[in-house]
């Protein structure tokens, strides 16, 4: 069975964002056309919403749209090596919390705390 695909309002909805949303991700290049109609409507999947709600889940954590877009339209990235950076860089932010003054120490708790975070949100991102 095939997708049905959604037009601009349609996605929308089923988001639960603005039209103006959908077509601002579209400008971005976070969000795709599958095809357009006799009549130029953008028309979507319907596996753009599970897209929306992610782009929207990185928002939230502060990360600006541009690099989403960036970081969703780039090549296939090889995870091990990314995640061997995550660590190094988490192993050097634990040894400098050891050493931290109190108020240095919970900042850095807080970047550890917003660093978990992200890895959590990237672990769900598609494989292309």
């Amino acid at each position: 069975m095939t997708d049905v695909l959604l037009k601009i309002g349609e996605l929308a909805a089923r988001a639960q964002v603005s039209p103006r949303t959908v077509d601002y991700y579209t400008t971005l290049g976070l969000l795709t056309p599958a095809k357009r109609t006799a009549g130029n409507y953008r028309l979507y999947h319907p596996a753009d919403v599970d897209r929306i709600h992610l782009v929207q889940r990185l928002e939230v954590q502060g990360v600006p749209l541009e690099e989403i877009s960036t970081a969703l339209t780039a090549g296939q990235t090889d995870i091990s090596e990314v995640l061997g950076r995550i660590d190094e860089d988490l192993r050097t932010l634990q040894a400098a919390a050891e050493t931290a003054s109190p108020e240095l120490h919970g900042l850095l708790a807080a970047i550890a705390t917003r660093i978990h975070s992200l890895v959590t949100v990237a672990l769900d991102l598609p494989v292309p």
